[in-house]
């Protein structure tokens, strides 16, 4: 089993920043990738940007705008978010790739408003 915690949402200005964070426990040995996804009202759950020890992938709608980075414990995953924008506005999940099976946080929610 594989726990992810969310933190660092909130409200904040069109063209701020935001950095989010997702602390694991559990199994965390196994975990072969981390990534953040994130659900509006009315839309699907959608991917933003995933890591792996040798790879990042991001979303095109956020690439060059957000970045996707692991402690050096590999226990914590971060999503610096610059120059959002308010259709950025979403409830942020942390996900953890584990064998075939995936875990998931509960969500922070990210609001974009002037």
């Amino acid at each position: 089993q594989v726990y992810l915690v969310e933190s660092g949402g909130g409200l904040v200005q069109p063209g701020g920043s935001l950095r989010l964070s997702c602390a694991a426990s559990g199994s965390t040995a196994m975990i072969s990738a981390m990534g953040w996804y994130r659900q509006a009202p009315g839309k699907q759950r959608e991917l933003v940007a995933i890591i792996s020890s040798r790879s990042t992938n991001y979303a095109d709608s956020v690439t060059g705008r957000f970045t996707i980075s692991r402690a050096n414990d590999k226990n914590t995953v971060y999503l610096q978010m610059n120059s959002l924008k308010p259709e950025d506005t979403a409830v942020y999940y942390c996900n953890a790739h584990w064998f075939g099976s995936d875990f998931w946080g509960q969500g922070t929610q990210v609001t974009v408003s002037s």
